[in-house]
């Protein structure tokens, strides 16, 4: 690999189809998108990951694939995509994509095949079985939807395996030959230009039910998927969603040679905890439950993505203590698990707060995802079925549909926010660009501050003791460099003392408002409610 350029990216999540319409059909396209990227490049993101965009007859959000090696018709053709990659890449902005291999649509040539011919090689890449199982204790994924994961099907005379929806079955990974199918597929889109692969529900494609699976081989093939991609293009990296116990992270890190990066849904959670509570501990826990990673690999942090925000990885009594603070009515929550709300109405408008997550979230040990509209501070809209809440179009301006498209309203594929605390008529981008106090021009600055120290992404991490459980301290070394940082949980200004007995010089880079400047000898420094402080550390 050239470089680790990851370790330091700051990563932009987005779903082409509510990102900006350009031929007015009502449906976000890739020249759209395309339209856009000089506002990302502004923006200061410089890895685009992508949800699926392969045509889907979208059961589930374009999860359901019908055809791993095209576009959707309605987000665009292959010559688009072709031209949004080369238009990303002369902006220096990479790009990854889903890979969505647990399972298929119901849809795709393998399962149409799989279950008209029994003598077929795609059956295998299925799995069957000839009675119902018995009711097992894994659970789909959408328990509020879905009460079996098995599924008989009239033509196969079988049921088949499915743990999301019915219409999505389940692939057969302990299959060679799906594996290479997989494989295939990588290498199609490597050669259009991507810069790798946000592997979807990682756990269930090496962890397969109902088929004798030599679970060694299964790993092995992260190792396989990182081999094969690197012969391809050295530059390239493997993203896994694992929503896993602390003690099943490691091996989808390897030695290095397996997955580069991990979504961090363990401190994520202890994160929220945290903001619960307003106390530092459980990200003092969090942080010790977390294994070390090779040098090669990182954690990527968030607040907020396309699905809910999951909670399953914490005890019952932490979960609901969360509910209480930041989803009390159950419209609010989801699969009993979870929150279907974006931050901003999660914290009631609270800028402050907004500010503080967003600060801490950028400067915790790993590199930063910033989720489409988290930029201006978009909120949710409750009234639409399950996800769907946080998946509205992008507010662009305050014009007819927030400016993302000029088709008739019912025509989106989900209506744009236009209520009075956050529709588009007052969040939107040209509003907050005008404006040098904007959510916006304060996320700038976010992450051009944090790109400009390489330390919080390559740098060693320290936790520093404190005198306020609400304040959490943490430093990042990298040769002879460091960064400082101070973040208030609590709605309440404190002064906090460092228990170290160092007397390095602290000069302010980012802040909630302006401080007076901290004496080289002074260990007491003062934080707003919620104020937050990053620190250059001179020798």
């Amino acid at each position: 690999m050239r470089e680790l350029w990851y370790k330091n990216a700051v990563f932009y999540s987005l779903d082409v189809e509510t990102f900006m319409d350009s031929n007015g059909d009502g449906i976000g396209d890739f020249r759209g998108l395309t339209h856009c990227l000089d506002y990302l490049t502004a923006l200061g993101v410089n890895c685009l990951w992508l949800l699926p965009f392969y045509p889907s007859p979208n059961r589930d959000n374009g999860y359901d694939v019908m055809d791993y090696y095209n576009v959707d018709p309605r987000l665009g053709t292959l010559g688009d995509f072709v031209e949004f990659m080369h238009a990303a890449h002369e902006r220096g902005i990479r790009v990854l994509i889903d890979l969505v291999v647990n399972h298929t649509s119901e849809q795709h040539p393998w399962f149409q095949e799989a279950r008209s011919n029994k003598d077929s090689k795609y059956r295998d890449y299925y799995i069957w079985a000839d009675e119902a199982p018995p009711d097992e204790e894994v659970k789909t994924i959408f328990p509020d939807v879905e009460s079996n994961m098995w599924h008989y099907d009239e033509k196969a005379g079988a049921y088949y395996l499915h743990r999301f929806y019915r219409e999505q079955p389940d692939l057969n990974s302990a299959n060679p030959e799906v594996r290479e199918e997989i494989l295939k597929i990588m290498g199609f889109w490597l050669e259009l230009g991507v810069s790798g692969f946000r592997i979807d529900a990682a756990p269930y494609l090496l962890e397969p039910i109902g088929v004798d699976a030599d679970l060694e081989e299964l790993k092995h093939f992260m190792t396989e998927m990182q081999e094969f991609m690197a012969s391809r293009r050295t530059d390239a990296v493997l993203l896994a969603e694992a929503n896993v116990s602390a003690d099943e992270l490691s091996p989808y890190f390897g030695n290095g040679d397996r997955m580069h990066l991990l979504f961090n849904f363990l401190l994520n959670q202890y994160k929220f905890i945290a903001f619960a509570r307003q106390d530092q501990e459980p990200l003092l826990e969090v942080l010790k439950l977390l294994p070390e990673i090779p040098y090669n690999c990182q954690w990527l942090n968030f607040v907020r993505h396309h699905d809910e925000l999951t909670l399953d990885c914490i005890e019952d009594e932490q979960r609901e203590e969360i509910f209480r603070a930041f989803a009390p009515e159950e419209n609010m929550q989801i699969y009993g698990r979870g929150v279907r709300r974006r931050l901003p109405p999660m914290v009631g408008g609270d800028r402050r707060q907004l500010e503080m997550i967003y600060s801490l979230s950028f400067c915790l040990p790993g590199a930063p995802l910033l989720r489409y509209g988290e930029e201006i501070g978009m909120g949710d809209d409750l009234s639409l079925e399950g996800r769907d809440s946080v998946r509205t179009p992008m507010q662009w301006s305050d014009s007819p549909n927030g400016g993302f498209s000029s088709a008739p309203a019912e025509k989106l594929p989900h209506p744009v926010i236009d209520d009075d605390k956050y529709g588009y008529h007052k969040i939107n981008v040209t509003v907050q660009q005008r404006d040098p106090n904007s959510l916006l021009n304060w996320m700038e600055r976010l992450i051009r501050t944090r790109r400009q120290c390489p330390e919080l992404g390559a740098g060693q991490y320290t936790v520093l003791q404190t005198d306020e459980p609400a304040v959490f301290a943490h430093r990042f070394d990298w040769g002879d460099r460091a960064v400082l940082l101070m973040h208030n949980l609590a709605n309440k200004p404190c002064s906090v003392t460092l228990k170290s007995e160092t007397n390095e010089h602290l000069t302010d880079l980012f802040s909630d408002r302006s401080y007076e400047p901290i004496n080289g000898h002074t260990k007491t420094i003062p934080l707003e409610a919620f104020g937050y402080r990053w620190f250059r550390v001179n020798q």
